[in-house]
């Protein structure tokens, strides 16, 4: 096939077979955030730049490198948004939200994009669940979302998971613990990676999360934030880690953990799976970010969110597509296609996944059919207007009445 008519490179299509494994995540989702009580909220798939420049932060990789921005016929500066946080709090703000009973609990899934290199797991359009408590600064906020996540990933089975949990106190205890940082970092200045190097100033935490080895060996013996946390920012953590441990929620303390976006403050966490690899271990991930409403100009707002990955998700998973067999499939010969069709539109109206042939096939290519697509039982009408019920698990087979058939096969 010509390039030109391929899917760009990094994005994908999600075929049916799959999108049943992604609606799956989406359902537990739902039901989960639904008794929670958190509302669904969709965000445009595109905002103005400045959001994501402003709230996500400048000094970031995403503001950097990795968002997709262009400029519209009216010479408006937009970006195909690149994570979900700050969108919401757009919307929350916009929409005047924050005269609603605080907090406000939100949750959305969709694609996002970033422009990243394209390998297992990562993607330059992916799809993610998002979920945001806005107007708390509560550390219950922090870990019934940290406990809303754990019991997403374990309804839905996923392997290996452990929790990273550590605090990023807030932005003013913060400044004396990032002047230190950086007088530690221009000390082994030349044992940094140069993007360390160039960002000692703008934003020396980040050299945390850096690939490089030299980088790493540095940062193994460098102060954290975690050791530098004042008393009102412990008793915050204090409380979040006694909440966890009673709900049963397991917890690694790391003071290396400081997350890739500038506006989280206090709480911060990651769900890594260990089945995957390093570079896409994390399917999880979020924290608390008290500033970022009045960095777009709105009143405070403190909030807590995190984002979970799907594909990272179905990776974990070994999810392998599979369309959901079919409750039921109505064979018939030739002089009874018309009364096949009838019955399969009054067993789909009495809430069975039924389907027939629709390609004029053969009694034997019909009976091949219904095994392609997983049903349990067919309903075989022959010439003679006859009706019989297959199992197609034992074979064994039951004559049926038609003015039942909707009652005998939701049994």
């Amino acid at each position: 096939m010509s390039e030109k008519i391929q899917a760009a490179r990094g994005t994908f299509d999600v075929l049916p077979a799959e999108a049943s494994a992604r609606a799956r995540i989406g359902a537990a989702a739902a039901a989960i955030f639904e008794r929670a009580g958190y509302g669904r909220i969709s965000t445009p798939i595109f905002e103005y730049t400045e959001l994501f420049a402003r709230g996500v932060g400048e000094g970031t990789d995403i503001v950097r490198k990795e968002m997709f921005t262009f400029t519209d016929q009216g010479g408006r500066e937009l970006t195909l948004r690149p994570e979900a946080t700050a969108p919401t709090v757009r919307a929350y703000l916009e929409h005047g939200m924050h005269r609603e009973p605080q907090p406000v609990r939100l949750w959305c899934q969709g694609p996002f994009f970033r422009h990243e290199r394209p390998q297992a797991g990562r993607f330059r359009q992916f799809e993610q669940i998002d979920a945001e408590a806005i107007g708390s600064d509560s550390p219950l906020v922090d870990a019934e979302l940290i406990i809303l996540l754990d019991e997403l990933l374990r309804d839905l089975g996923v392997p290996g998971v452990g929790v990273r949990l550590s605090s990023l106190g807030t932005p003013a205890s913060r400044a004396a613990y990032r002047d230190e940082l950086r007088e530690y970092l221009r000390g082994r200045e030349s044992e940094l990676a140069p993007e360390v190097r160039e960002r000692i100033d703008e934003n020396p935490l980040r050299a945390f999360d850096s690939k490089d080895e030299g980088t790493r060996e540095v940062m193994a013996t460098a102060p954290t934030m975690l050791e530098r946390l004042d008393d009102a920012d412990a008793e915050h953590l204090g409380v979040v880690r006694r909440l966890l441990e009673r709900a049963g929620v397991s917890y690694e303390l790391d003071g290396t953990l400081v997350r890739g976006l500038d506006y989280y403050t206090r709480t911060v966490f990651e769900f890594e799976s260990d089945v995957l690899d390093a570079q896409a271990r994390t399917i999880g991930a979020g924290g608390r970010y008290d500033e970022l409403s009045r960095q777009l100009g709105g009143p405070d707002a403190p909030a807590c969110g995190w984002a979970a990955g799907v594909d990272r998700i179905l990776l974990a998973l070994s999810e392998q597509p599979g369309r959901p067999g079919a409750d039921v499939f109505v064979a018939a010969e030739a002089e009874q296609r018309e009364r096949a069709f009838a019955l399969v539109h009054e067993l789909r109206g009495a809430g069975l996944r039924a389907e027939m042939d629709l390609a004029e096939r053969s009694m034997k290519g019909q009976m091949k059919q219904a095994d392609r697509v997983g049903a349990r039982r067919t309903v075989i009408l022959a010439a003679d207007g006859a009706a019989v019920l297959r199992d197609m698990s034992s074979g064994e087979q039951s004559e049926l009445d038609l003015a039942r058939a909707a009652e005998v096969l939701s049994q």
